[in-house]
């Protein structure tokens, strides 16, 4: 078997960043996959299943009711390794088209206050597990990283 595309990423080498993972063609149609990653991979400790679900939940939201973006959003959720999330957008596009985007994510995330949409028995398959404080830290660890410095080796896999 071919290896996949992700597999041949440095991963000793990669920095916290957004990165375009791949891009597909669907007919005539683009979709971009991004690799937002919050964590150095193998050098730092990986995010913890709560603080995860809860960006997952919040990000969803701002995202998908975005007035410009939510149309072209296909999907985001965390990566099995828990270093980061996928980000899958309808279009060609590249790192610097989505900054401002995250940028709002990032914010929506470190603001939110309050009750976690979609947490309830109703609406999670694991409402129980969530943790808003450190959604927050995690957000404000890769605004700072990553936001504020916005580094070309952040944004291109090398």
């Amino acid at each position: 078997m071919r290896k996949i595309a992700s597999f041949e990423v440095d991963h000793k080498s990669l920095l916290p960043g957004i990165y375009v993972s791949r891009k597909d063609s669907l007919g005539a149609e683009t979709v971009t996959t991004f690799d937002l990653r919050f964590t150095r991979p193998n050098h730092e400790p990986v995010l913890e299943n709560a603080g995860i679900h809860t960006i997952e939940h919040l990000g969803a939201v701002y995202l998908r009711n975005h007035p410009e973006w939510g149309k072209r959003i296909i999907y985001f959720g965390p990566m099995g390794c828990r270093t980061g999330f996928y980000l899958v957008l309808g279009g060609d596009f590249r790192s610097e088209d989505i900054v401002e985007l995250i940028q709002g994510m990032i914010e929506s995330i470190s603001s939110h206050e309050g009750e976690i949409p979609g947490a309830t028995a109703a609406e999670c398959g694991n409402f129980m597990e969530h943790d808003l404080f450190q959604a927050k830290a995690y957000a404000e660890k890769f605004k700072k990283e990553v936001l504020d410095v916005q580094n070309p080796e952040q944004f291109y896999y090398r």
